[in-house]
């Protein structure tokens, strides 16, 4: 085994070291009822507070205001494609606007269309290399929501800002990718999504936080497990909810509370992410970028190398140091370095030594061939 191993993988991912330690020292004994979390029923006294704690922490961690509903439920964010769609497509408007920044807001639109009318409402930049400016945006007023992705883990774009719709129009957000990792003011939304397996823990779980006058627009023949009213109503556990993913959301969010909240998370984000791209920046064109500067994401750092054999290579190269899932998504291929909360500066800067050691011999490599060939 190596000395250390480091995971960037875009999710499931690297959990803080304390929340693992704590986990380990509560696996056989959940708050002193002798049962392991996962013999813990849902519906007992125990559970029941752990998730009215954990909760309670999301609404303080994200300063979500009282009139919105916070749900665990499961079926990742890509259930939620078809949720959002369907919870408010049954209201006075059957249509909606899409930004498609990406891979994931092309998926979501995708499903959204199986439910009701869907617009692309900006135009599309090739390889989603960047995030077209609002003054682009055609939003229609009377739609039933506006959907965009915050962070576009595949292409590693991320919006600086939210985009505003029209006025009465929900905006809808998968925040998958880097929820927890800056503040967000909740109010502008009314719809939030993320997937847990990237900054709030393990898979297993989605949170949703979604306002309560949106919670009576869901067709007739929403399930009732992707159906936000009945799920709001039973407190997340119209079916069993994912006990152990909630558990782990909890120390996750406790362990921010610990560390300076989302307003260091935020400073963090931005200073990791500043060293890989200083060390992409800084190579002379060795280590291409894929997006426009000014939409880089915090979260996830994508580049690519001259020729697919040389990243190879690098990945080799990387796995062999204990710098683990560091290709890029298996449908456009090239290189992905994920930042998230648990990654620390170290980190950080561990990876950006190795594209430094590695373009350097790869550098040398090349002069000395160079130097060997003979002369014609």
């Amino acid at each position: 085994m190596k000395d250390k191993v480091i995971t960037f993988a875009a999710g499931p991912t690297k959990v803080p070291t304390e929340v693992k330690e704590t986990i380990r020292k509560e696996m056989l004994d959940f708050n002193g009822t002798g049962l392991s979390i996962l013999e813990t029923m849902h519906r007992s006294k125990p559970f029941v507070k752990l998730l009215e704690t954990c909760e309670k922490n999301v609404r303080q961690v994200l300063s979500v205001p009282e009139n919105y509903k916070i749900l665990f439920l499961q079926g990742g964010a890509t259930a939620q494609f078809a949720a959002v769609a369907m919870n408010l497509f049954g209201g006075t408007s059957k249509t909606a606007d899409y930004l498609i920044t990406g891979m994931w807001s092309v998926k979501a639109l995708q499903e959204a269309r199986k439910y009701g009318e869907c617009r692309e409402v900006c135009p599309l930049v090739p390889d989603f290399k960047d995030i077209p400016p609002e003054s682009t945006y055609e939003l229609n007023p009377e739609a039933a929501y506006l959907f965009y992705c915050d962070n576009e883990t595949i292409s590693g774009v991320e919006f600086s800002h939210p985009p505003t719709p029209p006025e009465g129009v929900p905006l809808v957000c998968d925040m998958s990718s880097n929820i927890l990792s800056k503040p967000v003011d909740v109010s502008k939304y009314g719809v939030i999504f993320a997937g847990t397996q990237k900054n709030f823990g393990c898979s297993g779980c989605t949170v949703v936080i979604v306002r309560e006058d949106l919670l009576d627009r869901a067709l007739a023949y929403t399930p009732g497990v992707l159906n936000y009213a009945q799920q709001a109503k039973a407190g997340s556990m119209y079916n069993t909810p994912p006990t152990f993913t909630i558990y782990v959301a909890n120390l996750i969010c406790q362990w921010i509370k610990e560390n300076g909240g989302l307003e260091n998370m935020d400073v963090l984000s931005r200073q990791k992410s500043a060293v890989l791209y200083s060390a992409i920046d800084q190579s002379n064109g060795f280590y291409r970028l894929h997006p426009a500067q000014a939409v880089r994401s915090r979260v996830n750092v994508v580049f690519r190398l001259q020729a697919e054999d040389l990243e190879n290579r690098w990945v080799e190269g990387a796995e062999a140091l204990g710098l683990q899932n560091v290709r890029g998504h298996r449908t456009v291929g090239g290189l992905r370095i994920s930042l998230y909360n648990a990654h620390t500066m170290e980190d950080a800067h561990i990876m950006a030594q190795y594209m430094l050691d590695f373009r350097q011999r790869y550098t040398a490599g090349q002069s000395s061939k160079q130097f060997m060939q003979p002369e014609c």
